[in-house]
Formats: structure tokens, sequence, C-alpha cells
């Protein structure tokens, strides 16, 4: 069952990116190989100016297995894992990076250092994180938004997550976006909440003019399949065509996403959005060409 499909950084996605031109981004904590492959096709994609943290000696080791010269980038030597991410946002909060990237740290620990409300990284907007999802270097991608960082979002921070999501779609072109505000029905149930909040979501978004159009509650497959919503006999402007998926819930946004990968072979493009910086958060076994379609992604987001 899992996919033997070999994962596709998206071409759209590398052309928007491209057209920023390279900016500077920092990889906190640089100390394994894919980071450095995936910064590598970064500075060749003209993507980005790294600036990497970490071990020194790993570092100029990786990049010597991979016969790439970094002696003309920024390296800051910081063997201990943790003390990475604080520099990192530093260097973010005092305009000297543009971008904060991943590398082998904890997400919970890097996310703890641009939180910090002295480095002014954040600001009324609620961070969220936005996976750009395709399967063929040519695919109309997919949106996903939260599976990465806000747990159990409440209806505030629902609208929050919209709205950082409507934005990223005006940025890859998508001039106004599908939203289906994922429940497990379609129908306004007591006995199920994440309705309730679709259907108050949905409710928002058209009182506050939102540049999208906004629908929930709706199950998975009548939000992407226009055939089963035509059996199903749901007939709105979202169903079917979604590009947008705004899901219940951080496990729900999660599954769906690796299950995308795993089962189907998707490039998993996730950036967090909403502060100063983009913040490219991958996991730890994302390959190369995840790493890359991200950073193209937190490009695309400035």
């Amino acid at each position: 069952m899992i996919s033997k499909k070999e994962i596709i950084c998206p071409e759209n996605l590398l052309r928007l990116a491209k057209s920023k031109g390279p900016v500077k981004a920092v990889i906190v904590n640089a100390v394994k190989l894919t980071a450095i492959e995936s910064a590598k096709q970064a500075v060749d994609a003209n993507l980005i100016t790294p600036i990497f943290i970490g071990d020194k000696s790993i570092i100029e080791k990786n990049a010597k297995e991979i016969s790439w010269d970094i002696s003309k980038f920024e390296l800051i030597d910081e063997p201990v894992e943790n003390n990475t991410a604080p520099i990192a946002a530093k260097l973010a909060s005092e305009d000297k990076v543009k971008i904060i990237i991943k590398g082998h740290i904890h997400t919970d620990v890097l996310m703890k250092a641009v939180l910090k409300r002295d480095l002014n990284l954040i600001g009324k907007k609620r961070l969220s994180h936005i996976w750009h999802m395709t399967l063929g270097k040519n695919d109309k991608p997919l949106i996903i938004t939260d599976g990465a960082l806000n747990v159990l979002p409440k209806l505030e921070t629902k609208m929050h997550i919209l709205k950082n999501s409507i934005d990223f779609a005006n940025r890859i072109n998508i001039a106004r976006p599908k939203v289906s505000v994922l429940s497990a029905t379609e129908e306004i149930l007591e006995s199920v909440p994440s309705s309730l909040e679709a259907n108050e979501l949905t409710k928002r978004a058209k009182e506050e003019g939102l540049n999208a159009d906004v629908f929930g509650p709706m199950a998975f497959d009548n939000s992407i399949s226009e055939k089963a919503a035509q059996i199903k006999g749901i007939k709105n402007i979202v169903a079917g065509k979604a590009d947008i998926l705004l899901v219940p819930n951080v496990e729900a946004g999660n599954a769906l996403v690796k299950m995308m990968i795993y089962f189907m072979g998707a490039c998993a493009a996730g950036v967090v959005v909403g502060g100063k910086v983009p913040v490219v958060i991958t996991s730890r076994a994302d390959d190369v060409q995840a790493r890359l379609a991200s950073m193209a992604a937190a490009v695309v987001a400035l």
C-alpha cells in the first residue's frame, strides 16, 4: 500500500519562487545531510542565500560529502542543538534573514524561540501552518491547513487560519480560492462540534467580505470530488472544487497530509505563515524534494 512514486517538487511553485530571486534564509541546526542537500538545491534554483547554524565540523563534512563548497556562506558554529533556535530567531528579528528553515531540531523548540514576544516576530495575526500539496510536477495544488501548529483551534483562531490560507492562495495566483471547512458531515449537528464551527466560519467569512468562497460543513469527498457531490445532491460553489481544506484539528490535517505522502507519493510543501518571517517546518523524515518545495513555498509567502 505504501507508494513507490518518486516525490517531485512542483514546477509552478518553483517558478513563482524563482521570480522573487534569492532571499536570505537561516537553516537551524543544519547538521543532517538532507538539510545540506536541500539547501544546495535551493541555492542552485536561485531561491535562497543560506546562513547555516550548527556544529561547524559536521556541516562542513556533509557539504564536502556532496562536493559543495559552502565557504562563501555564513556559518555560525553552535554545537548545542537547542541553542541554535534562539540564534536564528534573533537574526530574523534583526532583519538579517527573511526565512527561518528548520533543520534537525524539534519543532516545539524552534517555535518557542520564534514566539518570544521581545523579538517582535509575531504581530496581531495568529501563526498557522499551511501545506501546499501536489502529486506531479505541474499539478494544481491543494492547500491543507492547519495540520502542524494549532492543535485544537477555537473559532477565532480558525478565522486567522482561514485568512492566512487565503492570503497564501492569492500569492500562488489563486485569485479567489474556494475553501471547504471540513467536518464529517454536511449537516449542522449538535453532536458534531466541527459542523457547528464550520457553519459559523462560513457566516463570518461572508459577513467580513473575505476574498474567497467559503463553505462548511463539508465532508472530504464532497469537497474535492464533483462526482461525489452530485451523487449526494450537494450544491454549493465550493462542492467538488475546493482549493483549500480547513481541517477541524491538527490530527485530521496531519493524518490527511501524511496519507497523501505515503499512499500517493504527494509532495508536501509546509510553511508557517502569519508572522514577520515564514518558518519552514519539515518533518525529519521528509526527503530533499519536499524540503525544496517547502523553501519555495516560504519564498512565495514573503
